[in-house]
């Protein structure tokens, strides 16, 4: 997969757990994914389609980080993943995915996204439904880990 599809959604998700959670996450090592089991507790999914290619992307947190970030955003600390933790990390993935979107539209490629779905429970499962590698790629929090995934055709 082409590093240029990916880097876009690194910086985006720094940038936007930054800024709207005042949280910092180290990038850890990205590798390829070859089972669809999610790394975490509550997971936000989007496809996106453009005239060139098409793919998803994914972003999964630990429930100790959902709930972290949560407060930190609302004020409120749920006891745990609920209807408002998961409509806030529908909200994130919408944001990440629309920062990598404009990025990546700076660069020709014109995507459309799709409205993203939130599955949560312990090793629930993210299904990309492009032909292209799965990229996982994990973050370190002082609350926990947040992973994404990337998945293009090309």
């Amino acid at each position: 997969m082409n590093v240029e599809f990916i880097n876009p959604f690194l910086s985006s998700l720094v940038n936007v757990l930054s800024t709207m959670a005042n949280t910092t996450i180290v990038p850890g090592q990205p590798r390829i994914k070859k089972d669809e089991v999610a790394r975490g507790d509550v997971s936000g999914l989007i496809g996106m389609v453009s005239p060139q290619t098409k793919g998803s992307f994914s972003i999964t947190f630990e429930e100790s980080l959902a709930v972290e970030i949560m407060f930190r955003m609302l004020g409120e600390r749920p006891k745990g993943i609920n209807e408002d933790v998961t409509d806030m990390v529908g909200e994130i993935t919408n944001m990440v995915t629309g920062g990598a979107k404009r990025v990546l539209g700076e660069k020709g490629y014109d995507f459309t996204m799709a409205t993203p779905v939130v599955v949560s429970g312990k090793n629930h499962t993210i299904s990309h439904k492009s032909e292209g590698a799965k990229i996982l790629m994990p973050f370190d929090s002082e609350f926990g880990k947040v992973h994404i995934e990337v998945s293009f055709d090309k």
